[in-house]
Formats: structure tokens, C-alpha cells, sequence
């Protein structure tokens, strides 16, 4: 019921996962990343004391193909988990057991593995494999976040969208990115607008943080300046189009609103102009006669 990429930058050795389901909080249960070790993604009625024990195992020397074996052995249940593991090397290793939901399956190539159940189809696997691949000049994590919209796009999970993560791990033991989306009819794409706001606004931050060879290290000026502004005011900022929406808004309600209520009334009717936005990109006129909902109509008939 899920579809993720595990991988390992050859240029920088970042380690990650990028992983999506139709399930909340996806991010909280299947990826796991360790700097320096290896990265996991533990899947299909997730077990993740195999990506935890895997980790150990690797850390004490052993390969991932030696450690998936090991705690598959130790689990009785294998035959329901889906596991994909990279270690510090770029050796991998993934299984798919037998009971895994169909359709299920994996694929791997040099530094990353690919793996989902409750799929589509394998077609999702085999787009997000391409552009992994086809992108060796990126980021880490622009390829993962490439490879998992890719696979989105294939089909993905066949159940819906829900959740989706993203995490890289670079020298440090704390995260290089972490990012998820835990309840989102658009996961991926929504994954991918909070990445862009995080490239310009967070990582900068992480970059210029505490090292353990630099534990008095300042963060650089600029981007302490830029982190002193309001969000919206800085770089890559996700600007909602209040003229736009306010539009909509009046004409829906059929009234002219005052400038200075335009931000109270668009964070009290915002998500009703999103559900009114997916209202309109259905065509229900097979299904049920049209309706006319007029939210003024109670106040037109009182004043009559």
C-alpha cells in the first residue's frame, strides 16, 4: 500500500527515502535514515523494527544484503513485509514477500532501490527508476522527489493519495531534509510545493548550522536576515492569490467586501473556495440534476 525510493548520492553520499500511501503519516513509519549507515524503508504492514535493525547491523559492519537477510530470518511475519535498503557503500537490497498485496514488486539499480505494493501497476515502479536515473546531475533529494512524482503520475497506490516523506541525511546526525505531508488529497504535490519553500528558506538554515567539528559555528548573515522577515516576505515564499480568491468569494456571495476584511474573510472561507474549487472540476450532471446553493438567500428573505 505504498510506494518509496531508497537511495545514496555516489558525488556527496547523502543517504535518503522518499516514500508515499494512501495511509496518514506515512513519514512517521517507513523511512528511516542513518548518516553514515545506510537508509531504509520498511513497508506493506510495516514492520519497523526491520529498518531499525537493519541499520544496527549494518553500523557493525555488515552489508545490506546480509543484514535484510538477517532480520527477515527473525521475523515471522516476512512474508507480508516489503523492504528496501541502501548501506553507506551503495549496496543494496530490497524483498518483496510473497504475501505482499498486488500489485507488488521492486527494482534496483546501482546506489538506489524501488519498491511498492498495493499498486497500480509495476508502471509506477518503472517511471520512478527513469528519473532517478535520468537525473545523476541533481540533488539527492531533488531525484528523490523527481522519482516520486514520477511514480505518482504512473498510477501509484491504487487505493488514493494520502501521505508522503521525504528524508535525507548528509554528515550530521541530524537531518539535511525531513519533510512530510500527513493528510492531503495531493500528497506529492503538495510535498513538492513545501520542497521548494524548504529549499530556499531551510536548507540554507541547516547549512549554516553547528557541525561536530564546528560547534560554534554562527550562521552566515544573509540567511540570518532572511529568516528575520516574515514568511511570506522571503525567498521561494508561497503567496496565495487573495485577489484572485476574493473574487470568487464575491461572486459566490454576492456581496463587495471591505478592504481591510479581505484577510479575515479569505481565513475564514478559504477552504471553502477549495472545496468549491474541486466541486468544479467534477462533472456530476450524469449523476444528479443541478443545484443552485445560494448561502444569501436566508438574509434576502428576511429583508423582504
Amino acid at each position: 500500500m505504498t510506494f518509496s525510493i531508497v537511495a545514496r548520492c555516489e558525488r556527496s553520499g547523502a543517504l535518503g527515502v522518499a516514500v508515499s500511501t494512501a495511509v496518514p503519516a506515512v513519514g512517521a513509519m517507513c523511512p528511516y535514515v542513518r548518516v553514515g549507515v545506510g537508509a531504509v524503508s520498511t513497508q506493506s504492514w510495516v514492520n519497523p523494527y526491520l529498518a531499525m535493525n537493519a541499520l544496527d547491523l549494518i553500523e557493525r559492519g555488515e552489508s545490506a544484503a546480509s543484514a535484510l537477510k538477517m532480520v527477515l530470518e527473525a521475523d515471522p511475519a516476512a512474508g507480508l513485509r516489503q523492504v528496501g535498503i541502501v548501506d553507506r557503500q551503495g549496496r543494496t537490497a530490497t524483498w518483496t514477500g510473497p504475501s505482499c498485496t498486488e500489485w507488488a514488486g521492486h527494482r534496483t539499480a546501482a546506489g538506489v532501490t524501488i519498491q511498492g505494493n498495493m499498486l497500480t501497476g509495476a508502471a509506477t515502479l518503472d517511471a520512478m527508476l527513469e528519473a532517478f536515473i535520468s537525473s545523476p546531475g541533481e540533488s539527492l533529494e531533488e531525484r528523490l522527489m523527481r522519482a516520486l512524482e514520477e511514480g505518482q503520475a504512473a498510477g501509484g497506490d491504487k487505493r488514493g493519495r494520502q501521505s508522503a516523506a521525504l528524508k535525507v541525511m548528509r554528515d550530521e546526525a541530524y537531518p539535511w531534509l525531513d519533510l512530510r505531508v500527513d493528510e492531503h488529497p495531493e500528497p506529492v504535490a503538495e510535498l513538492r510545493r513545501v520542497f521548494e519553500v524548504a529549499r530556499h528558506q531551510f536548507i540554507p538554515f541547516v547549512a549554516g548550522m553547528p557541525t561536530r567539528d564546528d560547534p560554534g559555528r554562527a550562521l552566515p548573515a544573509a540567511v540570518a536576515e532572511m529568516l528575520l522577515k516574515s514568511p511570506g516576505q522571503r525567498p521561494g515564499a508561497f503567496v496565495h492569490n487573495d485577489a484572485g480568491e476574493m473574487a470568487v468569494l464575491a461572486r459566490w456571495m454576492g456581496v463587495a467586501f471591505a478592504e481591510d476584511r479581505i484577510g479575515n474573510n479569505l481565513s475564514t472561507y478559504r477552504s471553502i473556495l477549495d472545496e468549491i474549487g474541486k466541486l468544479r472540476a467534477l462533472d456530476l450532471s450524469t449523476l444528479h440534476p443541478a443545484v443552485i446553493f445560494d448561502p444569501a438567500r436566508v438574509f434576502k428573505e428576511r429583508s423582504e
